[in-house]
């Protein structure tokens, strides 16, 4: 897969105080989200054809995410791009919990063979607590 430099590109200038606590902080979001889906750093950076070595970079705040770089970061995270940039004010948000509405994001991207494997455990799965909560 060809890697794109458009993404990977710093700017020349150096990054303020306030520039850097902000990629720092975003770092640590995109680390955390990529740990909760069990992703490496090797897999998102192929998701985003980029280099290992890049997605290491915004992790630690090294390297500045370009802006059109977010939406993409964030889905392939599973998140809004305002958690992603953590946008204050946000509303609480209402349904699935969070890493239960992760690994449904995940499951979205599996072959269509794996899924309909996966929606088969999970019918057997409720199923199977249907019945032990009506014998009950």
């Amino acid at each position: 897969m060809s890697r794109s430099t458009d993404t990977e590109t710093t700017l020349p200038t150096a990054m303020t105080s306030a520039e850097q606590a902000f990629f720092r902080a975003l770092g640590l979001r995109i680390a955390e989200a990529r740990k909760a889906l069990a992703m490496t750093q090797a897999q998102l950076a192929d998701e985003l054809g980029v280099t290992q070595q890049v997605i290491a970079s915004y992790e630690v705040g090294r390297r500045r995410v370009q802006v059109m770089l977010l939406p993409r970061l964030a889905h392939a995270l599973a998140i809004g791009v305002e958690d992603l940039i953590g946008a204050e004010g946000q509303p609480a948000r209402r349904g699935p919990a969070p890493k239960l509405l992760q690994q449904v994001e995940r499951i979205q991207r599996l072959p269509r063979s794996r899924q309909r494997f996966v929606m088969e455990m999970i019918d057997t799965a409720l199923q199977a607590n249907t019945t032990a909560d009506a014998a009950e």
